[in-house]
């Protein structure tokens, strides 16, 4: 996670997520939430610490009292120079001290808290010795909707994080693909995404011919030969916001079976886009986008989710899915990406980042669904 954060975010913008965050956990029948290190802290607060180490940093936030921050001595200074720092209390401990007390003190004794999904066993471990009658669920678990939906400046972010992953798509086109390796055209995918303004890439998924039918395919050596299919899957952090993207491209010209199954994802895609509006379950996206693969007698090889979310990280809640009924609400963002995937011959995806309007939805990737040609 970078330590990076967008200017466009105050303190006090800071301060109406913590409280939004312990008056959702209060509705939850929670008596708090303790937010480790990781997105969650970066997204309530601002603050990244320089190093994640044993030495216990939490949030605790519960609805009608400030904000407290738990911290390493040695990292205080820091911690006071978040951006959400004013929002909130700053409660440090030296090393010989225990943690777990310093933390205990702000807790109900036998409450049930959220805690981060990320946050280290040995300290959940600490603070149920400490306090021996609470209970804890995930957050994923307990406030899953906690940072799905996006206000405007998020939106803003997010777009143009998918315009600088667009960006490198219309470049990386106009590369040469045959003859040269996946890890030579992931690294200038990697190149150009940073180029475009990421600070962090995340994945570059170069999967050419048989590789193309594993939907996480790791990139290795092969060499990339005319007639090859290629899914191209990737993206990171602009700006501390996620961009994630793919497209299929075609190595010299696509046989007939090629194309077909081409033009069958993103007329998959296209549904599943369409299907997007608000009140609609996160399920009817997956629905809408499966039956158009299924209908055609490829549903065997669709082998994914349709969609997972995406905000201050490239994968998180909601995910579409059959059996997630969360209604989409105004502002929630997450990929749409089916796929058909053919064992040993070649793979195809289409992915766009959504987001979910007041009417419909809206794409944050634009560039051609159309197969691409290269060379």
């Amino acid at each position: 996670m970078t330590g990076a954060v967008p200017a466009s975010f105050t303190a006090d913008d800071y301060e109406a997520r913590m409280e939004r965050a312990a008056r959702q956990a209060a509705d939850a029948g929670l008596a708090g939430l303790l937010v480790a290190p990781g997105p969650d802290l970066v997204w309530l607060t601002g603050y990244t610490p320089t190093a994640v180490t044993e030495r216990l940093t939490l949030l605790v936030l519960a609805a009608g009292r400030d904000p407290v921050l738990v911290v390493p001595t040695l990292e205080a200074p820091d911690a006071e120079h978040a951006p959400g720092a004013s929002a909130l209390t700053l409660r440090d401990w030296t090393d010989g001290k225990d943690p777990y007390a310093v933390t205990a003190a702000l807790l109900d004794a036998d409450g049930r808290f959220g805690i981060s999904d990320n946050a280290w066993a040995m300290h959940l471990l600490g603070l149920q010795k400490a306090l021996p009658g609470t209970s804890y669920a995930s957050l994923t678990e307990a406030l899953p909707m906690l940072r799905a939906v996006k206000d405007a400046a998020e939106l803003e972010l997010l777009a143009a994080a998918g315009a600088a992953a667009d960006a490198a798509f219309e470049e990386i086109r106009q590369v040469a693909f045959a003859g040269r390796r996946e890890t030579d055209v992931a690294a200038d995918l990697a190149a150009l995404l940073r180029r475009f303004g990421h600070s962090q890439v995340d994945f570059t998924i170069v999967a050419s011919g048989p590789n193309g039918a594993n939907p996480h395919h790791e990139i290795g050596d092969r060499v990339i030969g005319r007639g090859d299919m290629v899914v191209l899957d990737f993206g990171g952090l602009k700006d501390g916001y996620g961009s994630d993207t793919s497209r299929t491209v075609h190595v010299g010209e696509p046989t007939d079976e090629e194309r077909r199954v081409h033009d069958l994802v993103r007329e998959a895609q296209e549904a599943g886009f369409r299907a997007v509006r608000p009140g609609a379950a996160c399920q009817d996206v997956d629905r809408a986008a499966r039956a158009v693969i299924a209908g055609a007698g490829y549903g065997e090889y669709f082998i994914h989710r349709t969609g997972h979310g995406i905000g201050v990280t490239t994968h998180e809640p909601p995910y579409m899915i059959e059996g997630e009924e969360q209604p989409l609400v105004p502002g929630m963002c997450f990929s749409v990406e089916p796929g058909v995937y053919l064992p040993g011959r070649f793979g195809v995806r289409i992915e766009d980042i959504v987001t979910v309007t007041e009417d419909g939805g809206r794409r944050l990737n634009n560039t051609a669904r159309e197969m691409a040609i290269v060379e």
